[in-house]
């Protein structure tokens, strides 16, 4: 009996165009266009070398061994190029340069604009002229002080890094889109919930009068819906992973355990709605794709900011958002060394899966009709 009914189910789900569409075509379109929205998110943070124009009116070796600091190493802060005073104005007319720095007793600087560039080539002489200073009021005062100084900045903290991977800020937008489309799972544990209530369908009332266990039915029923979104789910990530090219790190066995947990609470949540709810098939749909909009929305699919907004302000909706908890899963498998902060997110999405699966089964065993 449970090959026969997994088999008859997995034909029909496969059928269903509609619910083909809304779980398995419009996640992978709407990956695509986070592809062509996101791609180069993570690029548009790197660091330029600055352009500088140096005007040298006078001497100044000390200032000078200063910038040749500036400019040494595999990764030096400013570009420069030592010119006239009118061939550095008409590179920064050009924007050829970020500014122009005269070199003389006292160092000025010369932009056209605002911005990042010119904000730290200012910070960068102010610094100077302040260490400069107070150099000069030491060695006034005491010479010899000054030559025990150390003017190297000191850092007096340490730097551990929390994760063993890069930060790439459009992965948390993927494993939005990942959560979210394991939710809309919850449209097969509707529909499976419906297609056992006698007063929804005339299947539903067929199986009724069968001398078949109505729970056993809906079982094998869901057992068929849960393969089919695993099927679907496993070519979402193929896609992301082969065609998009997402890295989604080196634990890609534990990501697909996940996804198996996602899914099971996403087909749960769907028959809890499905029975609680009383009305019609379009009234459920419509909850069902609120709710899940709404927990994708909290888990920051469509605004990162929302998600740690969320954290700050009211940080018990992370733990009863379980779109956020099956996210946030992915993204502690990801960036986190240790798995404390996974395993509470997998915790929470077992809970909720048994409390949607167990409340389902309370109210359908005990639902009765006065006539079928």
């Amino acid at each position: 009996m449970f090959r026969h009914i997994f088999a008859y189910r997995l034909k029909v789900l496969l059928r269903d165009k509609t619910m083909i569409f809304w779980t398995m075509i419009f996640p992978i379109a709407l990956a695509t266009f986070f592809n062509l929205a996101f791609g180069g998110l993570g690029e548009s943070g790197s660091f330029n070398v600055i352009d500088v124009a140096l005007v040298e009116t006078q001497p100044n070796p000390q200032f000078m061994s200063v910038l040749d600091m500036m400019t040494a190493g595999e990764t030096p802060l400013f570009a420069l190029q030592k010119v006239t005073a009118p061939r550095g104005e008409t590179l920064l007319a050009d924007g050829h340069v970020a500014g122009i720095i005269t070199v003389s007793e006292s160092m000025s600087l010369k932009v056209n604009q605002s911005g990042i560039r010119q904000s730290i080539l200012k910070v960068f002489l102010d610094r100077y002229a302040h260490t400069t200073r107070t150099a000069g009021r030491i060695a006034a005062e005491d010479p010899q002080v000054l030559m025990e100084m150390d003017f190297t900045p000191v850092v007096f903290t340490e730097e551990r890094p929390v994760s063993h991977a890069e930060m790439d800020i459009k992965l948390s937008y993927f494993y939005a889109l990942i959560a979210m489309a394991c939710f809309y799972g919850s449209f097969f544990g509707m529909e499976e919930v419906n297609l056992i209530q006698a007063n929804l369908s005339k299947r539903a009332a067929r199986l009724n009068m069968a001398p078949l266990h109505k729970l056993k039915a809906f079982l094998y029923s869901s057992l068929a819906s849960y393969s089919i979104l695993i099927v679907e789910m496993m070519l979402l990530m193929a896609y992301l992973v082969l065609i998009l090219k997402i890295d989604f790190g080196n634990q890609i066995g534990w990501v697909i355990f996940t996804i198996f947990v996602g899914s099971l609470t996403g087909i749960s949540f769907g028959g809890f709605i499905a029975s609680m709810v009383k009305g019609d098939e379009n009234v459920k749909t419509g909850l069902l794709i609120g709710a899940t909009m709404a927990g994708s929305f909290l888990a920051g699919m469509m605004f990162q900011n929302v998600k740690h907004l969320v954290q700050l302000k009211a940080p018990i909706l992370q733990y009863l958002n379980p779109v956020n908890l099956l996210a946030d899963a992915f993204y502690a498998l990801y960036f986190f060394n240790t798995c404390k902060r996974y395993l509470i997110n997998i915790a929470g999405l077992l809970v909720f899966a048994v409390v949607f699966a167990g409340s389902t089964y309370l109210v359908v065993r005990r639902r009765k009709y006065a006539s079928v």
